[in-house]
């Protein structure tokens, strides 16, 4: 899996003009799964993501996660984090999963966080979405299960 988080005042996603999620405070997070991922990794990127310390404490240090500060998530899917773009102009997108695994990883990685106490809206998968944030810091995380010890 490959997620990347960006630290949020607020973030929205519309799928033809109509918002189907929309947070405040929080992390907006694209989520892209590759071919060999599992629920064991989607399990453990959200652990990581629930545990991220990157919101400010009383002397404005980046020292409080997410749930200490009562945080939301945004996840939208996005398997263009798997572009090949080596050769050539036109990214290929065979290094991600097909259809049917990645939706069901990208449910099953919102689930997780919810389980952690988190709340999680979401855009739909493998719908054309538009999505607006407001990134504060700005703040960006990225993380690869292939480059992680899990």
């Amino acid at each position: 899996m490959r997620i990347v988080v960006q630290r949020v005042s607020s973030a929205h996603v519309a799928i033809a003009g109509k918002t189907v999620g929309a947070i405040d405070q929080g992390y907006m997070i694209l989520v892209g799964i590759g071919p060999n991922d599992t629920s064991f990794v989607a399990d453990k990127l959200a652990a990581k993501v629930a545990k991220l310390r990157v919101f400010g404490d009383e002397a404005g240090k980046m020292n409080l996660s997410i749930m200490d500060i009562g945080g939301s998530v945004l996840s939208i899917s996005q398997f263009t984090l798997y572009a090949d773009v080596r050769k050539g102009n036109r990214p290929g997108f065979t290094n991600a999963a097909a259809p049917e695994l990645g939706s069901r990883l990208y449910d099953y990685f919102n689930t997780s966080l919810r389980n952690l106490g988190l709340h999680v809206e979401t855009g739909e998968f493998g719908a054309d979405m538009q999505v607006s944030l407001v990134n504060d810091g700005p703040v960006t995380i990225i993380y690869d299960s292939e480059a992680m010890e899990l």
